[in-house]
């Protein structure tokens, strides 16, 4: 697949997703007042607001983000091998590459808010790792196979500490500051992250609709 071709795709892939900046609207509109409490080192996964060691809506960001990951890891947990590589039909995505393309996105995510450089061209070291994953379709079909849900768990970790890691080195001011020209219009940073949240959530549910159609063993 050509460069030209691999940017295509990806500027596709945020032009469906339009619909999410509408969506943080409402997020964004709740007073200050609400996010001026600071909550305990670990309020539980279900009770969304400010977490410890990151600035209130960032903190908030970071329990959206928890409350989705945490459905996508349950789904995952003990799936043989051959259940993550199992294909629906030669159009559909493997469960594994839907979980590569998670933490893919957290990792492009990452190289294009924190480090600045352009969505669809990240660094060659990351789009070595990630490139076929995030893009998905037919090269990811045909290489993403053979691991197990422990190395998926793992990259999913991996590429989450180090966002984590960058949000608490960040305040709401550079999560509220606005790129005037992403893809869809002027976008903060907020709404880039908000994106990888719900598009997890978006992906979890394709990957329990095909856990449901795996063969019987």
């Amino acid at each position: 697949m050509s460069n030209s071709e691999k940017s295509f795709q990806r500027r596709e892939f945020l032009k469906k997703s339009v619909t999410v900046s509408t969506a943080m609207t409402g997020i964004l509109a709740f007073p200050q007042a609400l996010f001026s409490r600071t909550f305990a080192a670990d309020p539980g996964p279900t009770v969304l607001g400010p977490r410890e060691g990151y600035t209130p809506q960032i903190g908030t960001l970071v329990s959206m983000m928890a409350f989705c990951r945490s459905a996508v890891t349950r789904l995952a947990q003990g799936m043989t091998v051959t259940q993550l590589d199992w294909l629906l039909d030669d159009k559909a995505n493997s469960i594994g590459a839907l979980l590569y393309h998670l933490a893919a996105c957290d990792a492009l995510y990452y190289e294009h808010t924190f480090k600045g450089t352009p969505f669809d061209k990240p660094d060659p070291e990351v789009e070595k790792t990630f490139g076929i994953a995030m893009d998905l379709g037919e090269p990811a079909r045909k290489t993403i196979k053979g691991n197990t849900a422990e190395f998926y768990l793992k990259l999913l970790q991996d590429t989450r500490d180090r966002t984590l890691a960058e949000f608490r080195k960040r305040d709401d001011n550079w999560l509220m500051s606005i790129d005037k020209n992403w893809y869809w219009g002027p976008t903060n940073n907020y709404c880039k992250w908000f994106h990888v949240c719900e598009h997890e959530s978006h992906h979890q549910g394709q990957m329990a609709l095909l856990k449901s159609r795996l063969p019987a063993k």
